[in-house]
């Protein structure tokens, strides 16, 4: 399990359109907001990440850069950036099972062609949202079983308003015995 104010996982994967990601030398000022995605076959995604999209400009003026990652390798990343438009949101594919595990994603298994005619890969990462600081420590994360009910960007951005203006540190650290 990652915990708040310790290290991620090492995180690099390739991108469509902006080179390498590598989380160790991303270089935001205030952090990286990391977004898990099933891949192309999961509608939900296309929203969730259009939306994403929409707000990176918004999360840029604050200091912070987004990325956009998934199992899926070049051409369906390639048909999903298509599909949502993506023009600034950074889209990384090739996340290998094992680096998605690392980051406490949940795997499944392939339940054939979803509700859009796509294929399910034979196993793929369920969603995960991440925001991560300059010197690569969990701020924020959540983890899903399943596509629905994703916590909202619009929300998060507030959040870091708030977080950057009051030093607000992140929670969730303590591992003492309860």
């Amino acid at each position: 399990m990652l915990l708040p104010r310790q290290k991620v996982p090492d995180l690099t994967v390739p991108t469509l359109e902006h080179g390498p990601f590598d989380l160790s030398n991303d270089a935001a000022e205030k952090g990286t907001v990391v977004c898990f995605y099933r891949g192309l076959h999961c509608p939900l995604c296309a929203t969730y990440l259009a939306e994403l999209e929409k707000l990176t400009p918004g999360f840029e003026e604050r200091g912070v850069k987004t990325v956009a990652l998934s199992t899926d390798g070049l051409e369906r990343t390639q048909q999903m950036a298509e599909k949502m438009n993506a023009k600034t949101l950074r889209m990384g594919y090739d996340l290998s099972l094992t680096k998605a595990r690392e980051w406490g994603l949940y795997i499944s298994t392939s339940r054939g062609k979803t509700s859009i005619g796509i294929e399910e890969p034979a196993l793929f990462a369920e969603p995960g949202l991440f925001m991560i600081t300059p010197a690569q420590t969990l701020y924020y994360g959540s983890v899903q079983t399943m596509p629905f009910v994703r916590p909202h960007f619009s929300e998060l951005m507030g959040a870091l308003d708030f977080a950057i203006q009051n030093d607000y540190p992140a929670r969730g650290e303590y591992t003492g015995a309860v």
